[in-house]
């Protein structure tokens, strides 16, 4: 079935839905098997509208297939981006309510904040350090609503990339205070080791990924904002979770940042 109009907005109120009441949904290709990135980032557009006009804000953006071993496994070759909004922004001293969530995994992240605005479609890792303010240690959680994890990659792109929420640290320091690239990273659940990883997991260095996302925002005449918060893609694997867990990422030279689930 090719996308129309009616269909674009039944996909959006589809999506929204599910991500709103938590539930899982078939993944969308299965209605439309011709759905493109270009598609799916058209849909993805429109979700983010339909949240700010029930009052909800952008706060920035998010990165993910950053890693060249992830692009190779999902048969891509580039990175994709989503929006971050001010309803998915969780607080270290406040748990996460797991009864919202479906199948929730944590990502460990190098968070940009944006000191001012950059847009382009040809901006370089220096173009973007020289107008990040700061940077901190970062989880995402990612929560797919597709059912059973089966899903494509327009799919993905279409649910603006599984976001659902992400919790930042209290650390924040230059970007020039850091060897953003070679940073190790030691993500725990429950005190027990998890993950580790490094921050040229994110295409050889964070402010690459940072990069690709403005140039590709550049295509359609956007960009990045002062005062927008980045997230840089994984710097390893996602880890999932449950109630009563606790995750926490902690970073050399940056500082640690954690979250609990109720």
């Amino acid at each position: 079935m090719p996308l129309t109009k009616s269909g674009n907005l039944e996909i959006v109120d589809y999506l929204l839905s599910a991500e709103r009441e938590g539930y899982e949904v078939t993944k969308v290709t299965e209605c439309y098997p011709d759905l493109t990135i270009d598609d799916a980032y058209s849909l993805q557009k429109h979700l983010i509208e339909r949240k700010v006009q029930d009052g909800v804000k952008r706060v920035g953006v998010k990165l993910g297939l950053t890693s060249k071993a992830k692009q190779e496994m999902m048969g891509v070759h580039e990175a994709i981006y989503g929006y971050l909004t001010s309803d998915m922004l969780g607080f270290e001293w406040e748990p996460i309510a797991f009864n919202q969530l479906i199948h929730p995994k944590a990502e460990p992240e190098i968070a940009f904040l944006m000191g001012e605005d950059l847009c382009g479609t040809n901006l370089t890792e220096e173009d973007v350090l020289k107008a990040v303010k700061y940077v901190a240690p970062a989880l995402e959680i990612i929560d797919s609503r597709y059912l059973d994890f089966k899903f494509t990659l327009p799919d993905v792109v279409a649910d603006n990339c599984s976001s659902s929420r992400f919790i930042v640290g209290s650390n924040w320091i230059k970007p020039d205070q850091v060897n953003l690239a070679n940073i190790g990273m030691v993500m725990s659940k429950n005190g027990e080791v998890a993950t580790v990883g490094a921050g040229a997991a994110v295409l050889g260095h964070p402010a690459n990924a940072v990069a690709w996302a403005v140039n590709k925002l550049g295509e359609h005449k956007e960009g990045l904002k002062k005062g927008d918060i980045v997230l840089t893609g994984a710097v390893s694997e996602a880890i999932s979770f449950r109630s009563g867990d606790s995750i926490q990422a902690q970073f050399a030279d940056l500082g640690s940042v954690s979250f609990s689930c109720s």
